[in-house]
């Protein structure tokens, strides 16, 4: 497992913020549940990609708003106190992955 920098301190998200991620994650799992309910159907394939397509942005967009926050808080803070480059290492590192 490759290793990540959690020693940092983490800027507590606010009440909205969480909100707002998880009602994105709960409209995803319905389109899920949905493509499932597709699938159970028989129907188009054609029409279970769009959803798939639809998904995929939609995690790719709630992703990017994290990563978002992160660089402003955390890599900021880190920064800051002298240890932005590990956070920086760490971030590119995540990046990475995300944009595969």
């Amino acid at each position: 497992m490759d290793k990540f920098l959690h020693e940092h301190p983490v800027t507590p998200r606010t009440e909205g913020e969480k909100k707002a991620v998880v009602n994105r994650l709960k409209r995803i799992e319905g389109q899920v549940r949905g493509i499932q309910k597709m699938v159970d159907e028989d129907r188009y394939c054609v029409d279970i990609l769009v959803q798939i397509s639809a998904i995929n942005a939609a995690l790719k967009k709630v992703g990017f708003e994290v990563a978002e926050r992160h660089v402003k808080h955390c890599v900021s803070d880190a920064v800051t106190s002298g240890q932005g480059n590990e956070a920086i290492e760490e971030l590119m590192e995540v990046m990475k992955r995300f944009s595969k």
